[in-house]
């Protein structure tokens, strides 16, 4: 491929490229007591990429099954420098919504971990014309493995790590919202190469980080850390499930600097049997739900930093991030941690973020007036792919409509409050879920909240919540209701020790 030499398309292969040629026997990935080298990681995608090339067409879709392993990390460069996008999908759905993501992205492949044969197989089986499958482990009927895979590549001409195209596909990642048919999002090379880099201005990834995937691959792309972890040559550690006891042993025994996650992934620390104070910083990024200023007060009280970033499917996960003011480290540790819990402003990448009212006009910077939270930037998708109609409503006006409902502080920080779908409108008044949950778990009983409509007759919905106890034995006082949210009373609820 001939280029002008001052342009080179934006991608992230070209992180994995140069790790592998600056950093060759550094260590890349660590998985349940194996390891692989830059170098190792490297020659396994490119053979990868050589044999999956063999077999499709330029744009073709290649969709893998399969939790945090290895395979799956190295499917994120193989299959992009095989010029095909990558369909990772969610392992905790049905078969028959496998089915649909596979008909609907029309997978040429797919790669199965051996933990998920039996329901790739219902899966398959529904599909007129199925796709060719390859085992991560041993080979079943009906399938390829990934070592003659492999082996098959390693005799097959080199691919180069340069596209022609920086806004070719890269992957496609299948998001229902919260209801409907799952779309399937566009990322582009380009997207996924700025966000990764924006990754590393904010969260500080170098060479000595060690990340530990608590976060799904299959989600965002792990939110584009599998590029940046790799731009930074650093360590990727892998773990099947996320469990207390493997967490706090790869804390402590690793040293894991770095972790992504939703706000439950916090819990499983804070609450762990094995949580102490820690020796080595710990950067936590969360997001996918408001984390409530209690959990990341208690993360803080043992030295985990936690930042909280913002983001959707369609904008390559994270878009926002609350900077920390160095002003803020004066606040009390509650109030602190109440400013903390925002979703800040965008991130350096991302471009542009507002809060809107129905007409588009921006409400009110006085972190009170509601509107819906629309972007516009190098990190929003390509589009739905294979539904120009989808697209066009989401871009209408020109900006990505969220669907998320929130308020932009005077300091230009805004603050999520809940989904359109899901705020509580009682006697015509918004109530947010949000609010009412973080009231909750400021009660050192509560463990975890969530907070629902109900229809009323009089009222027409209220909230009602569910929560899980701290101890998780015995039940909390019938009657609990904190202080007022925005001048509304949290609803009394009735409750055993685990609703």
């Amino acid at each position: 491929m001939s280029l002008p030499a001052n342009i080179r398309p934006l991608s992230p292969l070209a992180f994995l490229e140069r790790a592998a040629s600056v950093f060759p026997e550094r260590e890349a990935i660590r998985n349940e007591g194996d390891s692989l080298s830059y170098a190792e990681f490297a020659t396994q995608a490119q053979y990868a990429a050589r044999a999956i090339a063999a077999r499709i067409e330029p744009g073709d879709r290649i969709a893998v099954l399969a939790p945090n392993v290895p395979e799956l990390l190295i499917a994120h460069f193989a299959v992009p420098l095989a010029g095909a996008a990558l369909v990772a999908i969610n392992t905790r759905l049905s078969a028959s919504e496998i089915t649909s993501i596979l008909e609907h992205s029309g997978a040429r492949m797919l790669f199965v971990d051996p933990e998920y044969r039996e329901v790739a197989a219902a899966a398959v089986i529904e599909l007129e014309t199925g796709p060719e499958i390859i085992a991560l482990g041993e080979a079943w009927a009906g399938s390829g493995s990934y070592a003659s895979l492999l082996d098959e590549g390693s005799g097959l001409p080199a691919r180069p790590w340069v596209i022609d195209d920086e806004n070719a596909v890269i992957s496609i990642n299948y998001t229902s919202g919260t209801t409907g048919r799952p779309k399937g999002v566009m990322y582009s090379h380009r997207g996924a190469a700025l966000t990764s880099l924006g990754l590393l201005a904010h969260t500080g990834f170098d060479s000595a980080t060690r990340y530990l995937w608590t976060l799904p691959m299959f989600h965002c792309n792990g939110w584009c850390t599998a590029w940046a972890v790799t731009a930074a040559a650093g360590l990727h550690v892998c773990l099947r499930a996320v469990r207390e006891e493997a967490v706090w042993r790869a804390i402590d025994e690793v040293g894991v600097t770095h972790l992504c996650g939703a706000p439950t992934v916090l819990s499983v620390i804070a609450d762990a049997p094995q949580s102490h104070p820690l020796d080595q910083p710990l950067t936590m990024i969360t997001g996918g739900a408001p984390p409530s200023p209690t959990i990341i007060a208690r993360l803080e009280s043992i030295g985990v930093k936690v930042t909280h970033a913002y983001g959707l499917t369609e904008v390559y996960g994270p878009y926002t991030l609350c900077e920390y003011q160095e002003s803020w480290s004066a606040l009390p540790a509650a109030q602190r941690a109440e400013r903390m819990a925002r979703q800040g402003v965008p991130m350096i990448q991302s471009g542009e973020v507002r809060v809107v009212d129905a007409e588009m006009a921006d409400v009110p910077a006085d972190g009170e007036s509601l509107g819906e939270i629309v972007m516009r930037g190098n990190n929003v998708m390509l589009g739905y792919f294979g539904d120009p109609e989808a697209t066009r409503t989401a871009f209408e006006g020109g900006w990505f409509h969220s669907g998320d409902i929130g308020v932009m502080h005077p300091d230009g920080y805004i603050e999520l409050r809940d989904r359109a779908k899901d705020l509580i409108i009682s006697g015509g008044e918004n109530i947010s879920s949000i609010e009412v949950e973080n009231a909750l778990l400021a009660h050192p009983e509560i463990l975890d909240a969530a907070v629902v409509a109900a229809p009323h007759p009089h009222w027409g919905e209220r909230p009602v919540a569910f929560i899980v106890t701290q101890s998780r034995t015995g039940p909390l006082p019938r009657r609990y209701a904190p202080s007022s949210v925005n001048g509304w009373r949290t609803t009394r609820c009735r409750t055993g020790s685990r609703r």
